[in-house]
């Protein structure tokens, strides 16, 4: 099934994030300063607007409570933290930023100001302790007060999460910017929405072992919120791990300007293949992640003694020194006895074979396996390559426990611009609502708007329920996946929908993915040559 969506009209469609950051933008191209410099700063102002705003209301109502009365509490920091709002001294509140003068004043330069701005709030609220970047000395006056001025336009009474949806779209835009390395902290939002949606983390632990900038946690909250079956996100709690410590930062940061709070572990060397700072073994109701793929080079003696049944690694190691296999069975080991996981993960993943087949049919056979979706190329900062999310349930109904739901979501996506996809609301809603059926949960036909709606009466009836679609969704039984060497690749079992041929594009995705299955075949061959040579040496050697 295709369904290509046209992209947005620009000039119909500006929106307040994209004003900004066409702004903000335009003043980092007159810089000197590179993405990498310009970013973490300018996101430390977006956060310290989101603040003010947030402690100026905090302050009206705790001016308004104390009058007429003893005991006013407008200056105890614990009056705002009870509320949940980030304290903010006199130095260090946005008014006074934007009216320092941009030549400094006694000796101190507007780039110390805001540093030490930075430095008083960390003081104040601990939470944010090492959070905020203070290298604003670096940026030239005019530059720096530019962008105050910028930012102080951004509305101090917008409602709901419209500060970190800015927040949010100035991650990307700076993602975008990096090219490769900015994959290493952003994940796209559209890619999160549907896994969150199809994960469906009402309430519980959800553990990121790889969390980069938080946007698993942010969508995980929001999609509480939006579906108010518990009022809204607090009841999540939130357990990160970041190797980067710049990115844990920004991590933090995100969780602030969504008024959330969490425990990131990172920096400090903590790599989430030898370290498990949570103890996250069983622990977690949900596990959401997009781990760094084909990680190659991984030191396996130092995870020997974490494998082993109800261990980080209970299926046991891959031969290869590849990453995918110990990232599955950390999410895997990490889940309750009712936990779900969504991951994204390379497509090599899903039909490796040699000793990475043997731990995906120990996997399969543990029927936890819920649902496969293939995800077409484009969608990504990091690479141009499609990649399949994977989703696991270790609380499986009995009529799913023995079944796997392959979708195959490589058509459906809306073309941002030639080198970017992206997922509209109603292919989300689509999507998210194929799998609802499939499980026989309830399905909202107003989620993704008419289109959605009308797109899933048109394949799945007036009064939808779940049938396989060719070329678009199949139920696999583990007896149909063992006859498949235990692939999960969804292209395996879908087929093609009736009158679809295979255009140049298809052509080229197909190959692209055989190309990166030939890459890492070519690696283990080359390992095991190797393993042999070292082996007859030592046979020969002996005699």
């Amino acid at each position: 099934m295709r369904w290509i969506a046209p992209a947005e009209n620009d000039v119909a469609t500006i929106t307040l994030e994209k004003r900004l950051w066409a702004a903000a933008d335009e003043l980092r191209a007159n810089s000197d300063l590179t993405s990498a410099q310009y970013g973490q700063p300018v996101l430390g102002l977006i956060f310290l607007r989101f603040a003010d705003a947030k402690f100026a209301a905090r302050r009206a109502e705790l001016e308004k409570a104390a009058s007429g009365r003893r005991g006013s509490r407008v200056g105890d920091v614990g009056a705002y933290h009870a509320a949940g709002v980030i304290f903010l001294p006199p130095e260090a509140r946005f008014g006074e930023l934007l009216d320092y003068p941009e030549g400094g004043k006694n000796g101190r330069s507007l780039g110390q100001a805001v540093d030490d701005a930075m430095r008083a709030i960390e003081r104040e609220n601990p939470q944010l302790s090492g959070v905020l970047s203070k290298t604003f000395q670096a940026f030239n006056a005019r530059l720096l007060k530019e962008l105050l001025k910028i930012f102080s336009t951004i509305p101090v009474d917008l409602e709901g999460d419209s500060f970190g949806k800015i927040y949010e779209y100035f991650l990307a835009e700076f993602a975008m910017a990096e090219g490769h390395g900015g994959g290493e902290f952003y994940t796209p939002t559209s890619i999160v929405r549907l896994m969150v949606e199809i994960l469906e983390p009402f309430k519980g632990r959800v553990l990121d072992p790889a969390c980069g900038s938080g946007g698993m946690f942010v969508q995980s909250a929001r999609f509480v919120a939006e579906h108010r079956k518990n009022g809204n996100g607090n009841g999540l709690a939130i357990h990160g791990v970041e190797k980067v410590d710049s990115t844990g930062r920004l991590c933090r940061m995100n969780l602030a300007v969504h008024g959330l709070e969490g425990d990131i572990r990172h920096g400090g060397e903590i790599n989430s293949y030898y370290d498990d700072p949570h103890n996250a073994v069983g622990r977690f109701d949900f596990v959401l992640a997009n781990p760094p793929f084909n990680v190659n080079n991984v030191d396996k003696d130092r995870v020997k003694e974490a494998t082993g049944p109800g261990r980080r690694f209970p299926f046991g190691l891959p031969n290869p020194d590849n990453g995918n296999y110990l990232w599955i069975q950390l999410f895997y080991s990490a889940l309750s006895a009712t936990g779900r996981a969504g991951f994204v993960m390379a497509n090599s993943a899903s039909d490796a074979r040699a000793s990475e087949m043997e731990l995906r049919k120990q996997l399969v056979e543990s029927r936890s396996v819920d649902v496969m979706v293939s995800v077409g190329p484009n969608m990504f900062y990091t690479v141009a390559l499609p990649c399949t999310l994977w989703f696991l349930d270790r609380g499986k109904s009995k009529e799913r426990r023995d079944k796997v739901l392959f979708l195959d979501a490589r058509h459906v996506y809306r073309q941002v611009d030639r080198a970017h996809r992206d997922w509209t609301e109603a292919q989300i809603g689509f999507l998210a609502n194929v799998i609802r059926l499939y499980r026989a949960e309830a399905v909202d036909l107003t989620f993704g708007g008419d289109e959605a709606g009308e797109k899933l009466r048109e394949l799945f009836g007036k009064k939808p329920k779940y049938a396989d679609v060719a070329g678009l969704c199949k139920v696999g039984r583990i007896a149909d996946i063992e006859a498949q060497d235990w692939s999960l690749s969804p292209g395996r079992y879908v087929g093609v929908a009736p009158g679809d041929n295979v255009s140049d594009e298809d052509f080229k995705e197909q190959f692209a993915a055989l190309n990166e299955q030939l890459e890492r075949l070519t690696v283990e061959a080359r390992q095991a040559e190797r393993t042999i040579a070292k082996n007859a040496a030592e046979i020969l050697g002996g005699r």
